[in-house]
Parts: structure tokens; C-alpha cells; sequence
């Protein structure tokens, strides 16, 4: 497994993490076998093949997907080798409410020291100023180890880091090839910085796996609630995925893997790709070790920008009615 350089954190960051939105929350539809089984076992897993990057929230599953998270660790081997991360949702992310949060995190994780605690949005309403007093709280007494935000612009993630005082370590943000924003400003800047840039939906929740086309679509859970999977979405990604497919024969691989492998090809990038079984797991964790060479990387990125989605208020009578059908 590779790990992300020249970040100076205490423990080393996969370059492959584990996102666990699934783990405890009904959205997915997995059923509640999976949370009492799999998740156990690709928490397991990901430990064996070197994932270090274990991202949950509070809000996934009401807590459900810490507690879960926090027990599967434990019964792997602890934590001492992993980073834990957790998000607060900011509701009202004043410093007393801040630290508040952080603490009952950290229980349901069954942890002394978060390793990365997140904003998990920024709030319209109250001022970084106060949310980042009680991180800074949280960390003077051991309770946080780094902090890091989620959903920022880079212009507040800077803000953000100079009310803190200290490196604001990461940005969890959308980044995949449907997704690319970060390219432009944000991961330029990471990489010069030491920071990190933690993407989250990179195969923009399975489009970029190849599975689905007009006639395979998602009907349930919120692959169905996403405007991505509308039929003339799903027939404008043909020539992108054809692209995937193309390059991944070339490595021995899957569209998925060269997705993820795409994600992670720049230097300070973290991938957190769920995982619906311990097959899905092994499958991420090797796309670290598939090497893109400048072409393919150019030749992914081209037909990525080329993919232009019906997204947006556009896209919601179109969605509404396919809901209605399903």
C-alpha cells in the first residue's frame, strides 16, 4: 500500500482509505446481515491489505456507523495503526458544542484520540472563528490529534486554517473523474503546502464502475436518488466508461480500479471508496498499485471533462418522474 508523503502526521495515511457512510445507515439499502457481519469483516480486511484511513461521521446512522466503525477496529488490533476520522455535522459548531461532539465521538469510537476530527459542512451562520476554538480545545487535551474540514471552498479552508493557528490538515471533498474540481486550485496548493485532499465518492457512487446503463440502473437506496443514473446521464457516460475500459485492459484491471487509481495519481490525494463486501475491498485497495502513465492519466482526464451530465434544478422533473416509475 502506498501511503501520502510529506504531510508530517504522526501516523501514515494510505493513499486507499475506507469511507463507512454504509456501516449503520439505512440509505444504502444493505440490509441489517451487513452491518452485523460484512462490515466486520471488510474492516478486517482492509487492515490486512495496509488500508490506514478509516472515515465515518456522526451523522451516518445517527452514531450507528461509529459504534460499528470503533468495535470492528477494536476486535482487529486496536488502533494505534490506523487513523480514525469522524466528522461533526455542524449544526450549530460553536467551540462548547464542538468540543461536546467531539467527545461523544470519540466514545462511540471507543477512542482516547481522534486522528482527523472534520468539519463535516461549513456553516452558512456561525463563523469558523468559534468552531475552530474548540477543536483547538479538543487538542490540547488529547481528545484530537489533526483537524480537517469537508465541503470547503479553498479560500475558507485557508481562512479556516489561520483561525485555527495551526495546519488545518485536510479537505474532504467530492474528487473523481465526474467530480474534478479539486484539480484546478485546490490539490495545486495541498501539494505545495503538505496538506491533504480526502476524496470522497471516487467512482461517483458506482457510475464510474462500468455496472450500470439505461436498461441496469440503481432502483433503491441513494444511487436511485442520484441525477447521475437518469437514463440519458447513464448514456452520455458510454464514451467515458469506454475509455475506462480501455486503459483497464491494459493493466489487468477493472473500470472501477482505474477510476480509483485516476483519483489517487496526483501526490497528497486519500481515496475513501465504500465497500459493499470484502471482494469490493480487496478490489480498491489494488488499484494503489496500478501505475497510469501520463497518457492514460491525460486520455481519462479528457474524456472526463468531455462528460457533460444533466445535473442540477434541470435535472429534478426528469428525476421526480423516474422515481415515480420506479
Amino acid at each position: 500500500m502506498r501511503h501520502v508523503e510529506n504531510i508530517g502526521t504522526q501516523k501514515p495515511y494510505s493513499v486507499i482509505g475506507l469511507g463507512t457512510w454504509q456501516f449503520g445507515s439505512k440509505e444504502w439499502g444493505y440490509g441489517g446481515g451487513y452491518d452485523e457481519r460484512e462490515a466486520g469483516r471488510i474492516v478486517a480486511r482492509a487492515r490486512e491489505l495496509g488500508v490506514t484511513v478509516f472515515d465515518t461521521a456522526e451523522v451516518y446512522g445517527f452514531g450507528r456507523s461509529e459504534r460499528i466503525l470503533g468495535k470492528a477496529l477494536a476486535e482487529t488490533g486496536g488502533t494505534d495503526d490506523v487513523v480514525v476520522a469522524t466528522k461533526i455535522f455542524p449544526v450549530l459548531p460553536t467551540a462548547a458544542v464542538v468540543q461536546q461532539r467531539g467527545v461523544a465521538s470519540a466514545q462511540r469510537l471507543g477512542v482516547r484520540t481522534l486522528d482527523l476530527y472534520q468539519v463535516h459542512q461549513p456553516n452558512p451562520v456561525v463563523g469558523d472563528g468559534t468552531t475552530m476554538r474548540g477543536m483547538q480545545a479538543l487538542r490540547d487535551v488529547g481528545v484530537v490529534r489533526d483537524v480537517g474540514v469537508s465541503n470547503y471552498k479553498l479560500a475558507r479552508w485557508k481562512s479556516a486554517e489561520a483561525r485555527l493557528g495551526s495546519t488545518l490538515l485536510s479537505n474532504q471533498v467530492q474528487f473523481s473523474l465526474v467530480q474534478r474540481a479539486p484539480l484546478a486550485e485546490m490539490l495545486p496548493w495541498a501539494q505545495r503546502t503538505g496538506h491533504v485532499v480526502i476524496g470522497y465518492s471516487p467512482l461517483a457512487q458506482g457510475l464510474l464502475s462500468g455496472r450500470y446503463d439505461r436498461d441496469h440502473r440503481p432502483t433503491n437506496g441513494v444511487r436511485a436518488a442520484n441525477a447521475m443514473f437518469l437514463p440519458e446521464n447513464l448514456d452520455a457516460a458510454k464514451p467515458l466508461l469506454d475509455t475506462l475500459r480501455d486503459v483497464a485492459s491494459a493493466h489487468d484491471a477493472t473500470p472501477s480500479q482505474i477510476a480509483l487509481a485516476w483519483v489517487v495519481h496526483p501526490p497528497n490525494v486519500v481515496a475513501i471508496p465504500g465497500a459493499s463486501s470484502v471482494e469490493q475491498v480487496e478490489s480498491n485497495v489494488a488499484a494503489a498499485e496500478i501505475r497510469l502513465t501520463d497518457d492514460e492519466y491525460a486520455g481519462l482526464t479528457a474524456a472526463g471533462e468531455a462528460y457533460q451530465p444533466l445535473t442540477g434544478i434541470p435535472a429534478l422533473p426528469k428525476l421526480v418522474a423516474s422515481r415515480r416509475r420506479g
